[in-house]
């Protein structure tokens, strides 16, 4: 029995997300913690896991309201490290009328960029079923060996790898860059969750099927799940195809955190079922959990506080689905 059901390695940073104007009609910002994958890990807690993760923050009022969120989650914070000299990363969202995000990134260097091979703890890879990173830990040499690291030692360990691409384009350098670390990504991982625009991006396809296929015959990845905004999901598991519709919510204000939510579900029915557990049926609850999970978070501001529980999620799923709350 391991001690941690996931381990996730990458960005902790603070969301500033709109909220509003003020009397002199100046738009107002308000403090998200964020990051990708410690959203992950938030709401996997809320399923009952245990998680821990590894990463960096500045040794200042930011990096100090991080530790203390993260910690407050459940999430095991004995590997995130401070910075004495860069700050914590910050990223600004708007949001347009749809939902949809763009971002503005304080972070030339901010202290994620900082996490290096020395910084990480073996013992806690090594415990781990799962190791879940996304890309933005490879968009500067030190955190990339970090995490290569991290990646060795969970994958001797015999922990199943999770990754995200999570593609935030002005991160990186060049396009072309970003596509050669999402390739490695994906060549290392035995679960990918990628969205559509992410398919568009790495394959040239528009279209989903042809865009997993081709995906699946270079990478032979057992588990994709592609995300598709307000189409749905899908799932592709050992040539099954399984496709799930979304809970589209008239109370959505913004999507941040949305992708990470579905995330956390999916690997939550891994830890369940297990791979190789996961027959159409499965595959289809999977998905349905998920999106709703996903079209509830949503509706709040923030991501990595707000997660729900999981009879929020069955119950938001049954009264969309014409049933009785419980």
């Amino acid at each position: 029995m391991k001690e941690y059901d996931v381990v996730a390695l990458g960005e902790l940073l603070v969301d500033f997300t709109e909220n509003g104007a003020s009397d002199q009609a100046n738009p107002v910002f308000e403090a998200n913690p964020g990051g990708a994958p410690c959203n992950v890990l938030s709401m996997l807690q809320k399923l009952g896991n245990r998680t821990a993760f590894i990463g960096k923050v500045g040794k200042d009022s930011f990096g100090d309201m991080l530790r203390d969120v993260v910690a407050e989650q459940g999430i095991d914070t004995q590997n995130l490290m401070a910075d004495e000299e860069v700050p914590t990363t910050l990223a600004f969202v708007h949001t347009g009328p749809d939902g949809d995000r763009s971002f503005s990134f304080y972070r030339n260097p901010g202290a994620d960029m900082m996490l290096a091979e020395k910084d990480v703890d073996a013992s806690l890879l090594e415990n781990a079923r799962v190791f879940h990173f996304g890309s933005l830990s490879m968009t500067a040499p030190g955190v990339e060996a970090a995490t290569k690291v991290a990646l060795k030692v969970a994958k001797s360990a015999g922990a199943l790898i999770s990754f995200d691409p999570n593609l935030r384009s002005p991160l990186w350098e060049s396009l072309d860059v970003a596509r050669e670390k999402i390739a490695f990504g994906i060549s290392q991982c035995h679960i990918l969750k990628i969205s559509d625009d992410e398919i568009a991006f790495f394959t040239g396809s528009t279209d989903i099927d042809q865009g997993v296929a081709e995906i699946r015959e270079r990478y032979h990845t057992p588990l994709i799940c592609a995300t598709m905004g307000k189409r749905g999901s899908r799932a592709y598991r050992d040539g099954k195809r399984v496709e799930c519709e979304p809970f589209l919510n008239e109370n959505t204000i913004e999507t941040t955190g949305a992708g990470d939510t579905f995330m956390a579900c999916v690997l939550h029915w891994i830890l369940k079922y297990g791979l190789d557990g996961l027959d159409e049926q499965k595959l289809y609850d999977m998905l349905e959990f998920a999106n709703g999970a996903s079209s509830i978070v949503t509706t709040r501001k923030g991501a990595l506080k707000v997660m729900p529980e999981e009879d929020d999620v069955r119950n938001f799923i049954q009264a969309k689905k014409g049933g009785q709350t419980g």
